[in-house]
């Protein structure tokens, strides 16, 4: 029973992080868009608060519970499983505008897609519950969570923001119903939840596993970063001056210092 309910708990983390990306759509209910300055500096803020929850929640833990070359193997399997995945699926991007009209392969690769980019946030919620119960951590609904739960649950969630708001914005311009948008953006997140469960079920019994779990995690999450998140947010500042770059810098910076502080409580 008691499993049942530790499962619960991290699936409904994961959901919650899932839900989270549905707030990045709610600002087309009062506005027609997002400025690209905006949007930009939403993108780079996503970028600092996961580089942030990567290196001083995930790999920290990790150092503690294992040495660097366990953290790095980890980290380098987390950014193959990306590239491989790319790979497997013709290095594919995400286009929302497939989503109103998609056939059942079309579905399946849209599916592996959000796969490829949401799972390992999901295996980083997942692996960060691994001390669940035990002592050190906060008491919650009769659960005691590590504090290192809490704070990649709320890193993530709001990381998923500015994505659902760039999953919205072409759907907006097809005319796409508003509640719609809310829901393709959660649906994109939808394999979070089940990555946490899974990640979760593996290091809490093969604990010797840990330390390559939290790299796997960082090293996924640091390599998207780096190759899409990045990247995307330089393209929407192309006609910004400066290329937006100083937005970029200035998001990233404010995205980290927000989630420090955290690392501390």
């Amino acid at each position: 029973m008691a499993l049942l309910e530790n499962l619960l708990l991290v699936f409904v983390a994961g959901l919650i992080t899932a839900l989270a990306t549905g707030i990045g759509a709610l600002p087309f209910f009062f506005f027609e868009g997002i400025s690209d300055r905006r949007n930009v500096i939403l993108w780079g803020l996503s970028s600092g608060i996961m580089i942030s929850a990567s290196t001083f929640g995930l790999i920290d833990e990790g150092l503690a519970e294992g040495t660097p070359l366990e953290i790095a193997v980890g980290m380098a399997a987390g950014v193959a499983l990306v590239v491989v995945a790319h790979d497997v699926l013709m290095d594919s991007d995400i286009d929302p505008k497939q989503y109103e009209a998609a056939d059942f392969k079309k579905l399946v690769l849209i599916l592996g897609i959000l796969t490829v980019h949401s799972f390992p946030e999901g295996v980083a919620i997942g692996v960060s519950f691994a001390d669940l119960g035990l002592e050190g951590g906060t008491q919650f609904l009769g659960f005691t969570v590590p504090v290192l739960a809490i704070f990649m649950t709320i890193a993530i969630s709001i990381h998923n923001i500015p994505e659902g708001t760039a999953i919205s914005i072409p759907l907006r311009s097809m005319d796409v119903a508003n509640w719609k948008l809310v829901w393709w953006a959660v649906f994109s997140s939808l394999p979070q939840p089940i990555g946490a469960v899974l990640a979760f079920g593996f290091v809490r019994y093969a604990r010797e596993f840990l330390p390559y779990g939290f790299g796997f995690a960082a090293g996924a999450m640091i390599y998207l970063v780096l190759t899409e998140f990045v990247p995307e947010a330089l393209d929407i500042g192309e006609r910004l001056p400066n290329g937006g770059k100083p937005e970029l810098a200035g998001g990233i910076v404010v995205g980290i210092l927000v989630m420090v502080p955290l690392t501390f409580v």
